[in-house]
């Protein structure tokens, strides 16, 4: 299954969850599929396998003029999935440098400065969708008392 089964309804509810990425922020394509329920007729984990593409898929054919802050998300590694040297990962880049995202010497940004915990709950509710998964890393200690 290359597309969802409504490609352009998941590429509408992936654009409206973009525009609430703040300036300042960003977020990975796996982050935003986890916010989307499986579509009806696929499976959880078939969903949890295709989910990121399906949000990468529909930024790439994100309608320009809208206000979808298509600079702001990137891949799980923390890197600009576009090629490196290419226009377009340069003008993301750029852009991002302009709103205060820094990047290492190998071109990631640090998710636990500057990656997304997601939208309000209240707006998550209204919109019927599910809380994000973390961008930031959780270390957890054993604790023995």
């Amino acid at each position: 299954m290359y597309h969802p089964p409504e490609p352009l309804n998941f590429n509408k509810l992936v654009w409206k969850i973009v525009q609430q990425i703040p300036e300042g922020r960003v977020s990975s394509y796996g982050q935003i599929a986890s916010m989307i329920p499986p579509p009806e007729g696929v499976a959880a984990d078939q969903y949890k396998r295709l989910g990121a593409r399906w949000v990468g898929s529909a930024m790439q054919v994100a309608p320009s003029g809208q206000g979808i802050p298509w600079q702001r998300v990137i891949n799980s590694q923390g890197k600009i999935s576009l090629p490196k040297g290419s226009a377009g990962a340069d003008e993301q880049r750029a852009i991002l440098e302009i709103e205060g995202i820094d990047f290492d010497a190998e071109g990631r940004v640090n998710f636990e400065q500057v990656g997304w915990e997601g939208p309000s709950a209240e707006w998550l509710c209204e919109q019927r969708l599910l809380p994000p998964a973390s961008l930031k890393k959780h270390t957890s200690q054993l604790t023995l008392f």
